[in-house]
């Protein structure tokens, strides 16, 4: 189930994808399924990628002349040139980031004129309500160091030289299941409620029903675990 709504990235055979801290490749996938789009993942984990790589076989079938590839490399020093990819993807990635304005810069330098930028992050309320929960949720290795507000963030974005276009919100359904997950952190075993609920999510995500569908697109501009915005990175105009 894809966080990034890729209608909002126009993207048109030809052009790159860059899906920046890619981890096991959903939305790296789902771009490279694509008419002739290019799509590249990017991310520090090795095992992840392999995960990712070891999928492309499964999708090849799907894919109508799209290309698609993964390579290690670090967020903050993306392995590629400046104005060379046409939009760029940055989905739950900002949380787990110290320097993550230094992300947004990177962003910016890889991505050309008039090029699309989407970003998702935890929403606030929420994430909070599970760093109370349980304090492993948050000292995990490689978990999430900060809580975003979204107003705040955009800002941010917008001061690093983008337009704002739009924004969205996605995952409502998961909220309770991660609550449930932090309640219950410390069992070794999780409870019957914790897995019950991941059941209800697969049969969700294979199945898309339209009455937990209906709940969800309800829930979410209130609840989506997930805010997105979409950018663009201005044209210059020559003097």
């Amino acid at each position: 189930m894809l966080t990034v709504d890729l209608d909002k990235l126009a993207l048109a055979p030809g052009q790159i994808c860059l899906d920046v801290g890619c981890g096991e490749g959903r939305h790296t996938l789902a771009t490279y399924l694509l008419d002739g789009v290019q799509a590249l993942g990017v991310d520090l984990s090795e095992r992840d990628l392999g995960t990712a790589s070891g999928r492309i076989e499964d999708m090849q079938v799907h894919a109508p002349g799209g290309v698609v590839g993964f390579a290690a490399g670090d967020a903050t020093a993306l392995p590629l040139a400046d104005a060379s990819v046409d939009a760029v993807i940055a989905s739950e990635i900002l949380e787990h980031i110290p320097n993550y304005l230094l992300v947004l810069a990177e962003i910016k330098r890889v991505l050309k004129p008039g090029g699309r930028l989407c970003i998702s992050v935890p929403r606030q309320w929420p994430e909070w309500v599970c760093w109370q929960l349980s304090e492993g949720y948050r000292t995990t290795p490689g978990g999430h160091i900060r809580i975003f507000d979204a107003t705040h963030l955009r800002r941010e974005v917008v001061r690093e030289g983008f337009l704002f276009n739009s924004k969205g919100s996605a995952h409502a359904l998961h909220v309770p299941y991660w609550w449930l997950k932090c309640l219950f952190w410390r069992k070794e075993t999780e409870p019957w409620v914790v897995q019950t609920y991941h059941k209800l999510l697969v049969w969700d995500l294979m199945s898309r029903p339209w009455l937990t569908r209906a709940f969800d697109a309800l829930l979410n501009p209130v609840m989506g675990k997930s805010v997105v915005f979409y950018f663009t990175k201005p044209v210059e105009v020559a003097a």
